[in-house]
């Protein structure tokens, strides 16, 4: 079904406006990811596999955006979700990538993020790194929802994104 993004709303107004307290939280987000333990554009490469893991495409627009801005090679951002077999990622980014998965995709039989997983990621990133990357994980997580049930609008911006709406 298509949508004109004109007639379409989010279903929630500005949620940190309906929550004030969200403003503090996102910035503290934002400050843990943005350490420089680990790069900008793996975590943009990870949060853009948590948005099409979740199959949001609010998410998956604005972190295609975030990366293109960032100068991230088009192919790049393309073979994400296909990951594991294009040629495109480092060491680094590969086991970036596998950890979002391992922690997003639900039923998966075994440890979620078993010893060897951690191994490998430990051999790439040094303890500062790992946290990073785990609240990297935790911050697009912590949005998840919001794009979900709130359903903001693909495409337009984060400061416009949330439309007053009637069913508050």
């Amino acid at each position: 079904m298509a949508h004109n993004l004109e007639t379409v709303t989010s279903r929630f107004s500005d949620p940190q406006r309906l929550v004030p307290e969200l403003g503090d939280v996102s910035a503290a987000l934002f400050k843990i990811v943005k350490n420089g333990a680990v790069a900008p554009g793996t975590i943009g490469l990870v949060h853009l596999r948590a948005g099409q893991l979740v199959q949001n495409t609010y998410l998956t627009v604005l972190h295609t955006g975030n990366l293109r801005r960032a100068g991230v090679p088009e192919e790049k951002i393309t073979a994400v979700a296909s990951w594991s077999d294009a040629p495109y990622f480092t060491a680094a980014e590969r086991v970036a990538l596998e950890l979002v998965e391992a922690v997003l995709t639900p039923g998966r039989p075994g440890e979620r993020v078993p010893d060897a997983l951690y191994a490998r990621a430990a051999e790439h990133y040094d303890a500062t790194a790992m946290a990073t990357l785990a609240m990297a994980i935790g911050q697009v997580n912590f949005f998840i929802p919001l794009a979900l049930i709130g359903k903001p609008l693909p495409g337009v911006s984060p400061t416009e994104q949330w439309r007053a709406t009637t069913a508050e």
